[in-house]
């Protein structure tokens, strides 16, 4: 229920279901108490402020994710488990255009302990196009 300018103000009843009237002369707020911040059962310590690295779309988010899962579907086998064949070890661009979604894979080795700058081989990147429903459509003819 909206107060209306005419209904007082009210503050949380001791049972935190019920509604009471607030006190007389009062705003009805809480003080300036701040509540402690939630910690989940696995002692994860929530943040004051979400800090965004981006802020997607949702068939981006899911462009992004389609594309990389294809990328590392192809790397070797036999490095399976490795910091260069996990998420770890790249960035994912994303862009939109035509109503299709193109997402370019960056490698970082530098992220799995090698000198910032390396990688294995000059100009790698993996540049995919995926529909908005996270479909990879093609990936771009280039071979590093």
């Amino acid at each position: 229920m909206i107060p209306s300018p005419a209904t007082p103000p009210v503050a949380p009843g001791p049972d935190a279901g019920i509604a009471a009237p607030a006190p007389p002369g009062s705003s009805g707020r809480d003080a300036g108490v701040i509540p402690p911040r939630p910690v989940a059962p696995g002692g994860i310590h929530w943040p004051e402020e979400l800090r965004p690295l981006a802020v997607l779309d949702g068939p981006a988010v899911l462009a992004a994710h389609a594309a990389l899962q294809q990328l590392l579907a192809r790397l070797p086998r036999k490095h399976a488990g490795s910091c260069a064949s996990s998420a770890k070890a790249y960035d994912v661009v994303v862009g939109e255009e035509g109503g299709l979604y193109f997402v370019r894979i960056d490698q970082r080795m530098d992220r799995c302990g090698w000198a910032p700058g390396i990688t294995t081989e000059f100009d790698w990147f993996e540049l995919y196009a995926v529909s908005p429903e996270g479909r990879v459509l093609e990936r771009y003819p280039f071979s590093p």
